[in-house]
């Protein structure tokens, strides 16, 4: 049996091939079109796979798509980088990856210094003038043959269908490897819930690094469905978007919601086209999804809760109009697991708890990913059998209730969410220990309102540096999510007992101040 992802594409256009099968501003591409594009971009890539793995630099484009879906289409392994990430980062990934190839998008073509060139492999794909047509910069294009990528590419379940990289303790970010059997179930599991159809019309809000991007296009290819690219400038207007558009499935961050109310758009019945809205990637407080309810009233509203590490999400809550709530939080319950995923809450020494009791959340499903690439103590550590199937444990806390449905409480260490990216504040801290030429450093998220992250706020004790210069810095280290919004140089920098920062005492240290200007 063929396993490739690319597979439901192909089904849907050959049964669709006059359907849009995708759409960015006034360029639209039919089933039939893309398939044309996607097979050459699968001829070019295919001759030089040896490890298997190619790169795309570029997000939310025609040609970002079409390279997800010809990667595939040869039988690689696709390796989304994050556009916006710094030289610095991206050249450790390059050197990290050892790729076949590397893609790119005209945004991604305009990131391509010459440092980043001399780290890529030797070819690297452009854009041509046609959207979702490239062409090579320097190296001589191997003999393509357009008779080996009139079908997707034979592989089995166990071919790493991509890599998504999140952020990781040392500085550096964990690659987590995902197989075409775990793709393939999730799939599976969510199709009989929502069953999209040929006459939906789906947006891609999301960066192509970011795992909810897979989501939104192989649901909406696998349907026959259309998929509408959010650029930039649409982001700006989510919701003159989804009117314009009629989009009739969404999934986002929460947190989007917050930044529509903010501008304007979020008022009653304004987002009609929409049926299904799914919300993932940070806690959906009540209030958002009161909001969402009220402008989008035809639309069902799932809350979605899972790890890049298990494929996507792996439970659901549907919204009912009042629950169920995690009260604690003051957020929707994250739901219970969909098929073939088994949700467990453990203690500190991995033992099952009780329901109503907090601890850690594993997950145990066939849809686990292969664990971290080049990491084979950390996945050793993270990646567990539980109740003979492959199981991860999350690190975040939470606990199932008497009705079997779940609950989060937040993190047991220092992984936060934030603007839906996945961050290790030790990340921050690593990054910020080499701007600021400083030991002693601490980074919070601060303000808080319950679970949701407000922002980031870092400290540092250095004699130096001041905080413009390291923030300076900083941009050249960390994507744009990851600087702190806050920074401080701290002359006396809290400490525990046991000698570490006390991060506590920072964000007692805010809020005091907070309180002071209130009342002052």
């Amino acid at each position: 049996m063929n396993c490739n992802v690319a597979n439901r594409f192909a089904n849907a256009a050959s049964r669709y091939p006059d359907n849009m099968a995708l759409a960015a501003g006034k360029t639209q591409l039919t089933y039939g079109k893309l398939r044309q594009l996607v097979q050459q971009v699968s001829a070019q890539v295919r001759p030089a796979l040896r490890q298997g793995r190619v790169g795309v630099l570029g997000s939310r484009s025609i040609e970002a798509c079409a390279a997800f879906l010809g990667i595939a289409w040869a039988g690689g392994t696709y390796v989304p980088l994050g556009l916006n990430h710094p030289d610095q980062r991206l050249i450790a990934l390059l050197e990290l990856l050892e790729l076949d190839a590397l893609i790119v998008d005209r945004a991604g073509f305009q990131r391509l210094s010459p440092e980043l060139r001399r780290a890529a492999p030797p070819l690297i794909l452009a854009p041509q003038d046609e959207p979702g047509t490239f062409a090579p910069l320097d190296a001589e294009l191997p003999a393509a043959d357009l008779e080996l990528s009139k079908q997707p590419a034979e592989v089995g379940p166990d071919h790493l269908a991509y890599i998504i990289f999140t952020s990781g303790t040392t500085g550096m970010p964990k690659g987590v490897m995902v197989n075409s059997r775990s793709i393939g179930l999730y799939l599976d599991a969510i199709h009989p819930w929502y069953e999209l159809r040929p006459q939906d019309r789906a947006a891609e809000t999301c960066e192509a690094n970011f795992d909810l991007s897979i989501h939104n296009m192989l649901t909406a290819w696998s349907a026959g469905a259309g998929l509408y690219i959010m650029r930039p400038l649409d982001m700006v207007a989510p919701a003159r978007f989804i009117r314009a558009n009629q989009i009739t499935t969404w999934l986002s961050v929460p947190s989007i919601v917050a930044l529509m109310r903010q501008a304007g758009g979020l008022t009653a019945s304004s987002l009609t086209s929409l049926r299904l809205t799914w919300f993932c990637g940070e806690p959906l407080s009540v209030q958002a999804v009161r909001d969402w309810s009220e402008a989008a009233p035809n639309s069902i509203i799932e809350n979605f809760y899972g790890p890049t590490e298990i494929t996507v999400a792996v439970l659901r809550q549907r919204w009912d109009g009042e629950g169920p709530v995690t009260r604690e939080r003051g957020i929707v319950a994250i739901g219970e697991p969909i098929q073939g995923v088994e949700a467990i809450i453990v203690d500190a020494a991995g033992q099952p708890v009780p329901d109503g009791i907090p601890g850690e959340i594993v997950l145990a499903a066939e849809q686990c990913s292969q664990g971290y690439f080049k990491l084979p103590d950390l996945t050793a550590e993270k990646f567990r059998e539980f109740n003979g199937k492959p199981g991860y444990l999350t690190g975040d806390r939470g606990y199932r209730d008497h009705t079997g449905v779940f609950h989060h409480l937040g993190r047991l260490d220092n992984q936060i969410k934030y603007k839906g990216h996945r961050i290790e504040l030790e990340e921050i801290d690593a990054r910020l220990r080499e701007a600021a030429e400083a030991e002693l450093v601490g980074t919070v998220t601060w303000p808080m309102t319950g679970d949701v992250v407000g922002g980031l706020a870092a400290f540092y004790s250095s004699g130096t540096l001041e905080p413009e210069q390291v923030r300076a810095r900083l941009r050249q280290l960390l994507p744009p999510y990851m600087v702190p919004e806050l920074l401080e140089n701290i002359a006396d920098m809290p400490l525990s007992s046991n000698g570490k920062v006390d991060r506590k005492a920072l964000v007692a240290l805010l809020n005091g101040r907070d309180q002071a200007r209130a009342a002052s």
